[in-house]
C-alpha cells in the first residue's frame, strides 16, 4: 500500500493509517523532495515529476503491484501514476483530490497562496492553508500536526509544488484508468469542491463515492474511525 501526501504534507501524517493497515500490507508511505524530513532535497515544479520519483522508488524497492492511496496533490501525483504504469496498480484510492490543479472555487487562489508564500515564508502559509483543512479550524487538535509538518517544507519545494498544481490537468486520463476506484470526499472540504470530485466519479470507469460527513480537508485526522472503516471497505471487496 503506497500512501502519497499533499501539499506541505509528509509522511508522519499517515501514521495511523500505517498501525491501522499494516498488519494486510506492507505500507510505503514515502515524503516528497521538499517537504518534511525531505527538505533538504530539491523539489520538482512538475506533477509528472513527482509521480515518476514515486515510480522510480518503488522499482528500487521490486514493488511490482500495489495499492494507491493519494490525497490532495499527492491525489493528482496518484492520477498521474495510474495513467502511466496502471497495469501496476491494484486499486486506486483519490482522497480529497481532483482532476484539475488549478482548484477552481478554491478557499483562495494558487495565486494568493504563493503571494504569501514569497511575502511571509512557510510558517505562515501553512498557518493559513492549514487552518482550512479542518471544520474547526486551527482549533482542531490536529491542527498542530499539520502545522507542524508543513513548516518544515523548504520554501523553494512549496513555491515549485504550487507551479506544478498550477499547469496539471488530468482530465483525458481519467477514461483509460480502469481499474477499481474509491473516490473519498470530506462535505466541508473548502480546496477540492464538489465539481471536482463529481467529474472524477463520472469520468473513471469503475469508481465508488465515499462522502464523509462533519470533516474538511484532512477527514483521515478528523474521523480516522470512519475513514479507516470506509477504506477497509472497499479494499476487502
Amino acid at each position: 500500500m503506497v500512501l502519497v501526501h499533499g501539499y506541505l504534507g509528509g509522511s508522519e501524517q499517515w501514521a495511523a493509517e500505517m498501525e491501522q493497515f499494516s498488519d494486510r500490507f506492507h505500507v510505503i508511505a514515502p515524503t516528497l523532495p521538499g517537504f518534511g524530513t525531505a527538505a533538504g532535497e530539491a523539489g520538482y515544479s512538475r506533477i509528472e515529476e513527482m509521480a515518476n520519483h514515486i515510480i522510480a522508488l518503488l522499482d528500487r524497492l521490486h514493488v511490482d503491484d500495489f495499492v494507491l492511496l493519494g490525497h490532495s496533490m499527492g491525489g493528482m501525483i496518484a492520477q498521474s501514476i495510474a495513467a502511466m504504469v496502471g497495469d501496476r496498480v491494484r486499486k486506486l484510492i483519490l482522497y480529497g483530490t481532483g482532476p484539475l490543479g488549478v482548484m477552481p472555487d478554491r478557499f483562495e487562489p494558487i495565486e494568493a497562496s504563493r503571494e504569501r508564500l514569497g511575502r511571509d515564508g512557510v510558517d505562515q502559509t501553512i498557518e493559513q492553508i492549514g487552518s482550512t483543512w479542518f471544520c474547526r479550524g486551527s482549533e482542531a487538535p490536529e491542527f498542530a500536526l499539520v502545522k507542524r509538518i508543513g513548516a518544515s517544507a523548504s520554501r523553494s519545494a512549496a513555491l515549485s509544488a504550487l507551479d506544478a498544481m498550477s499547469v496539471w490537468d488530468g482530465r483525458t486520463a481519467l477514461k483509460t484508468m480502469e481499474m477499481p476506484t474509491l473516490i473519498v470526499w470530506g462535505d466541508h472540504d473548502r480546496s477540492y469542491r464538489w465539481p471536482q470530485i463529481e467529474t472524477l466519479w463520472t469520468s473513471l470507469p469503475n469508481a465508488l463515492l465515499s462522502v464523509i460527513p462533519g470533516t474538511a480537508h484532512a477527514a483521515h485526522l478528523e474521523k480516522p474511525k470512519l475513514f479507516h472503516a470506509i477504506l477497509e471497505d472497499f479494499l476487502s471487496n
